[in-house]
C-alpha cells in the first residue's frame, strides 16, 4: 500500500492532468478513484460524474459513481445509477462490472449497502 506522501503526489499529478486536458475521461476517473480511496466521496462523485459525462458507456466509472454515492448515503441515487449502468456494461461485454452492479443493487434493495 502506498504511503500518504505517494497518494498525495498521485492526487496532485491527476489534478494537473485533468487541468491540462479536462476532456480526458480517464484522467477524471483516475482522480476520482484516488479521491474515493482517500475518503473524499463528494469530490469523487463529481469526478466520476464528469468521467461518465465525457464517456457515457464507461461502465467502471458508472459502477464507481454508484459506490461513491453509497458512501455519501445517497442510496436511491446509487440504485438508479446501478440500474442504468447494468445494461451499459452488458452492451459493452463488461460482464464482471455488470455483475458487480447487480450485487450492489441487490444489497441496496435489501437495505444492506455494499458494506453489508
Amino acid at each position: 500500500m502506498a504511503d500518504n506522501a505517494d497518494e498525495r503526489s498521485r492526487l496532485e499529478q491527476f489534478r494537473e492532468i485533468v487541468e491540462m486536458d479536462p476532456s480526458d475521461y480517464f484522467s477524471h476517473f483516475g482522480l476520482a478513484t484516488i479521491l474515493f480511496d482517500e475518503g473524499h466521496y463528494e469530490e469523487a462523485v463529481k469526478e466520476f460524474r464528469e468521467s461518465v459525462r465525457l464517456k457515457p458507456d464507461y461502465s467502471a466509472a458508472i459502477r464507481d459513481l454508484g459506490k461513491a454515492l453509497e458512501k455519501l448515503g445517497a442510496h436511491d441515487e446509487a440504485m438508479q445509477v446501478y440500474r442504468e449502468g447494468i445494461p451499459v456494461a452488458e452492451r459493452n461485454g463488461d460482464l464482471q462490472t455488470a455483475k458487480e452492479m447487480q450485487v450492489f443493487l441487490g444489497r441496496l434493495e435489501r437495505g444492506q449497502g455494499t458494506e453489508g
